[in-house]
C-alpha cells in the first residue's frame, strides 16, 4: 500500500571489484555488462544487520565467471546466493592493448535490512529506482590456471613461446617436463613419445585428446593407441594440458603415462599469411582467420607443407584445414562448431644397420654424410587423412551449475610401408627365393561419440562426466615383395567394432583453510566384437570359412584421489595418486573372453610455487613419482608393432620453472630423470628401482625454451622484434649388452622482425648440425639380400635425425585492427 513498508525480502547489492594487475603497458578494466543482483535467501529470517560475503571471481577473456570461490563466508545459504549470482555477470573483458585478459577479481557482496520508510499524512514521492552495482577499476593482478590435480598437472599457454621453431603441434609437446619425441617413419607418421620414463610408441599410453576429440585410435595396425597429430596447426593451439600420470577422475583409456589435450584459440584478429621457403626445398604456407567481433573461439586455419626431405626418400607434402565459430544462442548457452579435414602423403627411409654405416655399405656415396642418412628400402612411406566435427553445447543453470554436451564424428584412413628386417621373416615356397619383408599396414574407419560433463551448483563442489563411444573400423597387416611390392601374405585382416562407454565422479572440498581434498573415480566399460577376416581355409576337420566372430567384454574401474596443503601463500605441497588403464587390442581376443586389460598404479609428491606482480610471473614445481604397469608392450621389429613383455615399472623426479617479464621475455626451462625396469618375478612392487633397465628410454631429459621480444626505432619507424632459443639435452639412453648411446644436444634458435604489417624472420633447427640418432633399436636383420646367410647376431639399428635446416619466413598481417608490432 502507499507509505507502507518495502519487502524486507529485496536486499541491498553493494559489490566492490578489485582487480589485481600492475602493468607498464595501458590496461583496460573489465566493464560490467550483465550484473544482475542475488537473491535474498528465502529460507532466512528478516535481517537485522548487514551480511558480506567475499568472492573471488576468474573472469575469462571471453568476459564471463568461469569460476568463484568463497573467501569470505556470510553464512552457506547467502554464500550460495552469492555465488550464483555471480555465475551469471557478464563483462567487456580486462585488455592489454587489444590483448583480452583473464583476470581474477575479488568481489564484496552485502546483503543489507532495508527499513522501512517514514509514514507521512502526504503521498510520499515514488521510490527511486534501483541502481546497478558499481564496480571500481583499480587494476591489480592476473589470474593463475585452475588448480591442478598433481604437481605434474600443467596447463601451459603456448604464449610468446610460439617463437621458438618448430615443425608441427607435435612439437608442442615438448613444454611440458619429461617429455621427447623421435620418428622412424617420416614426415607424416605419429611421433614416438617418452614421457615420465614409458616409451608411450605413437600413442599406446598417452592419452591424446583435441578440445574433448580423442585421438587414439583402437586396434590400429601400427599399434593399439596410435594418435597422429600432424593435422593440427599449430598457429590455432592456444594451450596444453598435460596432465603426467593418472590423477584426474576424467582420464580414460590410454591414460597410462599420462593425458595431452590440446586447447584451440586464435586471440589475434585479422588475417594473418605466412609463407616459409628452406633447406631441402621446404616450403610452408599458411592462412589463419579471426573475424573481428568474434571471441578467440571462432576462427579458420589453412596450412600446406611439402619438400623433399633431408635425405633420400624423404619428400611430404600435406594439407590441412580447421575451422570453428562459436554462437550464442541466448545469455546462459554458447554454441561451438568445430570441423577439421587433413590429408598427407610422405616417403621414409626407415632404419639402417650402424655396421653397414660404419663399413660404407649401404647404396649412397661413400662420404660418412650420405652413409649416415641413407636407407635400404625406397619403398617405405605412407599415407594420411581425416576428418573431424564437432559440437558442443555449454549451459549455465539457474543455480550456478554448468553442463557442457559433446558429440563428434572422426573419419580416418592411413597406410604405411616399413622394411624393419630386409629379408629375415619370410618363408618362401620351396625353389624360391625369400620375397623380402616390407610390411603394409593399414587402417580405415568411423568413430563416434558423446562426451559431457555436469556440474550440479556452487554449494555442491562435484563434478560429473561420461563418454560414449563407438568404433567401426578396418585394420590389417601384409607382406610386400620386395620387387614390385605385391601382397603375398596377410599377417591380420580384422573388421573391428569398439563401444566404449565410461564415466566419473570428481569432488573436491577444504576441510581446513590450508588443505584441499580432490578425488573421484573413472569406471569404463568396454564391448569388443571382432571379425577375423584372416583364418585358414582348412583345418584338421577339413574345409571351413576361413572367416571368424569374437565378442569380449572388459570392465575397470580407477580412482583417484589428491591432497593439497599450502604451506604459504605461494607455496604448495601436493601429493596425488590414482590408478589409470589402457585396453585391450580386439586383435589378440579370444571369444566370450573377459578382456584383459594393463593396469597403471602410480603416485607422486611435490612442490609448487608462485610468485607473480603484474604481467610478470615465476612459477616453480617439482616432483618425486613412482608407477607400475601390469602389462608393458615393446615395439617388436619383427611384426612392425608393438607386443607385450610383462610387468614393467618407473622410478623419477622432475623439476620444472617458467618465468615471464612483462610483454618482453618468457622462458621455460625443466629437468626430469626416470629408469624404467622390468621387475624379476616374484620381487616386491615396493621396490621400483630394482630390475633389468629397459632399453632405449631415457633416463635424463632437458629443455630449455625462450623467447624475448622488443621494438625498436629504425629510421623513425617503430619495428618490433624477437629472438627465440630453443635446446634438447637428451642422456645417454641404455642399450642392450650394459651399452649407452651417445648424449644428444640440440639447439633451435630463431629471430624476426616486423614493420607495420610485414613481417621478416629466419630460423635454424640443429644450429650446430649435429649428427644424431633420432630412434635406435638393437635386433637380427638381413638386409644383403634375399639368398644372403642372416646372422643371428643382434646388432644396432637406427633412424637419423635431421641436420641442420634453415627456413625463411614472410607474414603479412592483414589487419582489420590496430595491433601493436
Amino acid at each position: 500500500m502507499p507509505g507502507g513498508p518495502r519487502p524486507r525480502s529485496l536486499p541491498v547489492f553493494i559489490p566492490t571489484l578489485v582487480l589485481w594487475l600492475l602493468s607498464a603497458s595501458p590496461v583496460t578494466p573489465p566493464v560490467p555488462v550483465e550484473a544482475p543482483p542475488p537473491v535474498m535467501p528465502a529460507e532466512v529470517p528478516p535481517l537485522s544487520e548487514a551480511v558480506r560475503v567475499l568472492l573471488r571471481l576468474t573472469i575469462d577473456a571471453a568476459g564471463e565467471v568461469s569460476q568463484v570461490e568463497v573467501r569470505e563466508s556470510g553464512g552457506a545459504s547467502f554464500d550460495a546466493a552469492a555465488m550464483a549470482a555471480a555465475l551469471r555477470w557478464r563483462f567487456e573483458p580486462a585488455r592489454q592493448g587489444e590483448e583480452p585478459l583473464e583476470v581474477r577479481v575479488d568481489v564484496p557482496v552485502t546483503f543489507e535490512p532495508v527499513a522501512p520508510p517514514p509514514v507521512v499524512e502526504e503521498e510520499p514521492a515514488p521510490p527511486p529506482k534501483p541502481e546497478p552495482p558499481v564496480f571500481s577499476t583499480t587494476v591489480r593482478g592476473q589470474s593463475a590456471a585452475p588448480p591442478p590435480v598433481a604437481v605434474s598437472d600443467f596447463h601451459i599457454t603456448v604464449g610468446q613461446l610460439a617463437d621458438v621453431p618448430r615443425n608441427s603441434a607435435t612439437d608442442l609437446m615438448l613444454l611440458a617436463p619429461g617429455v621427447m619425441l623421435a620418428n622412424h617413419g617420416g614426415e607424416g607418421h605419429a611421433d614416438t613419445v617418452y614421457l615420465r620414463g614409458f616409451d608411450a610408441g605413437e600413442g599406446k599410453d598417452v592419452e591424446m585428446r583435441l578440445d574433448g576429440v580423442p585421438l587414439n585410435e583402437v586396434s590400429n595396425a601400427h599399434g593399439h593407441g596410435y594418435a597422429d597429430t600432424y593435422f593440427i596447426i599449430p598457429e590455432l593451439v592456444q594451450s596444453l594440458r598435460v596432465t603426467e600420470g593418472p590423477y584426474d577422475p576424467s582420464q580414460g583409456d590410454f591414460g597410462v603415462a599420462g593425458t595431452v589435450e590440446y586447447q584451440l584459440g586464435l586471440e589475434r584478429r585479422g588475417i594473418t599469411a605466412s609463407a616459409s621457403q628452406g633447406s631441402f626445398a621446404s616450403r610452408r604456407l599458411s592462412l589463419v582467420w579471426g573475424p573481428p567481433e568474434s571471441t578467440a573461439a571462432t576462427f579458420v586455419g589453412v596450412l600446406l607443407r611439402q619438400g623433399h626431405g633431408f635425405g633420400p626418400n624423404r619428400a611430404y607434402a600435406n594439407a590441412g584445414l580447421m575451422a570453428q565459430t562459436e554462437l550464442r544462442l541466448g545469455p546462459e548457452t554458447k554454441l561451438r562448431l568445430f570441423g577439421a579435414s587433413y590429408a598427407a602423403r610422405y616417403a621414409s627411409a626407415g632404419v639402417v644397420r650402424e655396421t653397414d654405416v660404419v663399413d660404407a655399405r649401404l647404396p649412397c656415396d661413400a662420404d660418412a654424410d650420405s652413409q649416415f642418412f641413407c636407407l635400404y628400402d625406397p619403398n617405405q612411406g605412407g599415407a594420411s587423412q581425416r576428418h573431424i566435427a564437432s559440437v558442443e553445447l555449454t549451459s549455465r543453470l539457474e543455480r550456478g551449475g554448468r553442463f557442457v554436451q559433446q558429440a563428434f564424428v572422426i573419419a580416418r584412413q592411413m597406410r604405411s610401408r616399413e622394411n624393419f628386417t630386409g629379408f629375415l621373416q619370410d618363408t618362401p615356397p620351396i625353389g624360391e627365393s625369400q620375397r623380402g619383408d616390407n610390411t603394409e599396414q593399414s587402417y580405415q574407419g568411423t568413430t563416434v561419440g558423446l562426451r559431457g560433463r555436469y556440474t550440479p551448483g556452487v554449494t555442491w563442489p562435484v563434478e560429473l562426466g561420461y563418454v560414449a563411444r563407438y568404433d567401426n573400423v578396418h585394420t590389417r597387416a601384409r607382406r610386400l615383395r620386395d620387387k614390385g611390392g605385391a601382397p603375398y601374405a596377410t599377417v591380420f585382416d580384422n573388421q573391428v567394432r569398439v563401444t566404449n562407454l565410461g564415466a566419473y565422479l570428481s569432488l573436491r572440498g577444504a576441510p581446513l583453510e590450508w588443505l584441499t581434498l580432490r578425488g573421484g573415480v573413472r569406471v569404463d566399460t568396454f564391448l569388443f566384437g571382432v571379425e577375423d577376416l584372416n583364418r585358414p581355409s582348412e583345418d584338421r576337420q577339413g574345409g571351413r570359412i576361413p572367416e571368424e566372430s569374437v565378442e569380449a567384454y572388459g570392465f575397470f574401474a580407477s580412482p583417484r584421489a589428491s591432497a593439497e596443503v599450502r604451506l604459504t601463500p605461494r607455496l604448495t605441497w601436493l601429493t596425488s595418486a590414482g590408478l589409470g588403464a589402457r585396453s585391450s587390442d580386439a586383435a589378440g581376443l579370444s571369444d566370450a573372453e573377459f578382456a584383459p586389460y594393463a593396469r597403471v598404479t602410480s603416485g607422486e609428491t611435490g612442490l609448487g610455487w608462485r610468485w607473480s606482480e603484474g604481467p610478470s610471473s615465476l612459477e616453480l614445481r617439482g616432483a618425486m613419482f613412482a608407477t607400475r604397469v601390469s602389462q608393458d608392450l615393446v615395439f617388436s621389429e619383427t611384426t612392425g608393432r608393438n607386443q607385450p613383455i610383462g610387468p614393467s615399472q618407473r622410478l623419477g623426479a622432475f623439476g620444472s620453472a617458467r618465468f615471464t617479464w612483462e610483454q618482453h621475455l618468457d622462458v621455460q626451462a625443466s629437468l626430469a630423470w626416470a629408469r624404467a625396469t622390468q621387475p624379476v618375478p616374484g620381487a616386491s612392487p615396493w621396490k621400483p628401482w630394482d630390475g633389468a633397465v629397459l632399453p632405449y628410454i631415457p633416463q635424463v631429459l632437458g629443455r630449455v625454451d625462450a623467447s624475448w621480444r622488443g621494438t625498436a626505432t629504425v629510421a623513425r619507424q617503430p619495428v618490433g622484434w624477437s629472438v627465440a632459443l630453443g635446446h634438447s639435452a637428451i642422456g645417454p639412453k641404455p642399450l642392450p649388452l650394459d651399452r649407452y648411446s651417445e648424449s644428444i644436444f640440440l639447439f633451435d634458435v630463431a629471430a624476426r622482425a616486423r614493420w607495420r604489417a610485414v613481417e621478416l624472420g629466419v630460423s635454424v633447427e640443429n644450429l650446430l648440425d649435429a649428427r644424431w640418432r633420432e630412434s635406435e633399436f638393437n635386433y637380427v636383420s638381413n638386409f644383403r639380400g634375399p639368398d644372403a646367410p642372416a646372422s643371428l647376431l643382434a646388432t644396432r639399428h637406427f633412424s637419423a635425425g635431421a641436420p641442420r635446416t634453415v627456413r625463411g619466413t614472410l607474414t603479412v598481417y592483414l589487419d582489420l585492427q590496430e595491433d601493436r608490432p
